[in-house]
């Protein structure tokens, strides 16, 4: 195995300017808490508060993070692919589950979703499918006798449908939701990878492994829903680059039902078209396959009595009824970049960097500009254009001022395809990136208490 380094000069200026994001972005948050402003957030730019715990997921977590960092990059190496990918999964899971233990069997997973603002609480008021989602639009608006939770008023019906779902097959209540979090959430270390070697870059996907395993977003994964709406997004991408026909449609209905999970997932579409664009054949018809299916989610919706765009104008007012009109966006447009730092991990920067160079040495192709599009899309590959796709996703959602704080979760859809772009670091520095990414889930899972 090549020996380990520190990485170059240029990858540790990066870092320094996204330490130096992020203590700004807690100093700033520090001042305006003192000085009165309600930012919400304790430990801005978390939505936290400070408060140094043990726990009894600690010792779990450090013995799936040493591993990862010890042996992940040699294991992404030697083991055969359903292995690789079976063994990512379970660590994932292992490392997601400690995490959550940090603060406890009862305060990190089985109360994490029965809080009064969370989908759980909607539940038992939930008699008749039918009824909810004609009517879930009227019941937007707070200050109401019938208004929903925050979180379920804040998100489309699929959200809530889904903890419906799980109570009437009999796994309703905290613990049931919180594992269905962390189960769900551990598939996008297969669904990532996955979706890299159908695009052909299985060396990528292998790279990529290992920090996808040791997610410092699993932080939130477990246990909150944004864990539950990021699988769902990976495994829709993924059938799409892996499927024929039949995957295709299945990638597509899953693409369309996390349109109702949230409404910032209409953003997921410059992930999907990237994937699309990238298959090596049958591009079009693919592209038509799945935007039928996603059509037939919408149409049923419709027809069931729930309008996207109705749900759409109305949260935008209910956000502004809450903490939206009192945080302010000159803080949260460029705070929520460094909450974001926390949540993909510090290697994201100078991957990022990697990535746009390995886009930029790639030579153009000589016209005709739609052959030209298409050979420069795939000269450069999905570990640039997925990670722009996501990095633009979230550029676009940080921009419209309706995601201010908490993205540290509600960015995890995206923060996982940003990692891509780790396939492009020196197999020298891995190890080093790995225990950056390590070093910041425990420290933030460690010394301030997050919550959902």
């Amino acid at each position: 195995m090549t020996r380990p380094g520190r990485p170059r000069s240029a990858d540790l200026i990066v870092l320094g300017a996204e330490v130096a994001l992020l203590a700004v972005a807690v100093a700033v948050g520090a001042l305006l808490n003192h000085q009165g402003v309600r930012l919400h957030a304790d430990a801005a730019p978390l939505y936290a508060s400070w408060q140094p715990h043990l726990g009894p997921g600690t010792p779990a977590a450090l013995l799936v993070a040493a591993l990862i960092v010890w042996r992940g990059t040699r294991w992404a190496i030697d083991t055969s692919w359903p292995r690789l990918l079976a063994v990512g999964y379970l660590a994932s899971l292992l490392w997601t589950l400690s995490l959550a233990l940090v603060d406890g069997w009862s305060a990190g997973l089985t109360e994490r979703l029965t809080v009064q603002a969370e989908y759980l609480h909607e539940v038992p008021r939930v008699t008749d499918v039918g009824i909810m989602l004609s009517g879930y639009a009227d019941r937007i608006l707070d200050f109401q006798p019938d208004s929903w939770s925050t979180h379920a008023a804040a998100h489309p019906p699929g959200a809530l449908l889904f903890f419906v779902w799980l109570e009437r097959v009999g796994l309703g209540g905290g613990t049931a939701a919180g594992l269905a979090c962390v189960l769900l959430g551990a598939t996008v270390s297969v669904s990532v990878p996955v979706t890299l070697r159908a695009l052909g870059a299985e060396g990528a996907a292998r790279a990529v492994w290992p920090f996808l395993v040791i997610f410092p977003g699993a932080v939130w994964v477990g246990a909150s829903a944004d864990g539950i709406f990021a699988a769902v997004v990976a495994a829709g991408l993924a059938l799409l680059a892996v499927g024929g026909r039949p995957g295709v449609a299945l990638g597509g209905l899953l693409l369309g039902f996390a349109l109702y999970l949230s409404y910032g997932f209409v953003l997921v579409g410059l992930l999907a078209l990237a994937v699309v664009l990238l298959r090596a054949r049958d591009r079009l018809g693919v592209l038509l396959v799945a935007a039928t299916a996603v059509a037939a989610v919408v149409a049923v919706f419709t027809l069931a009595g729930f309008w996207w765009l109705d749900g759409y104008h109305l949260v935008a007012r209910r956000y502004y009824q809450g903490w939206a009109a009192e945080r302010p966006y000159g803080y949260w447009v460029w705070a929520n970049l460094a909450a974001l730092l926390l949540s993909a991990g510090p290697v994201v920067g100078p991957a990022l960097r990697r990535a746009v160079v390995a886009a930029a040495s790639v030579r153009a192709p000589r016209p005709p500009l739609g052959r030209a599009l298409r050979q420069r899309i795939a000269s450069a590959g999905p570990t640039v254009w997925l990670p722009v796709a996501a990095t633009a996703a979230v550029l676009a959602a940080d921009l419209s001022g309706l995601s201010k704080a908490e993205v540290e979760r509600i960015w995890l859809p995206f923060a996982v395809w940003l990692l891509v772009a780790t396939a492009h670091l020196p197999l020298a520095h891995r190890r080093w990136w790995l225990a950056t990414q390590a070093a910041t889930a425990l420290a933030v899972n460690h010394l301030l208490w997050t919550v959902s």
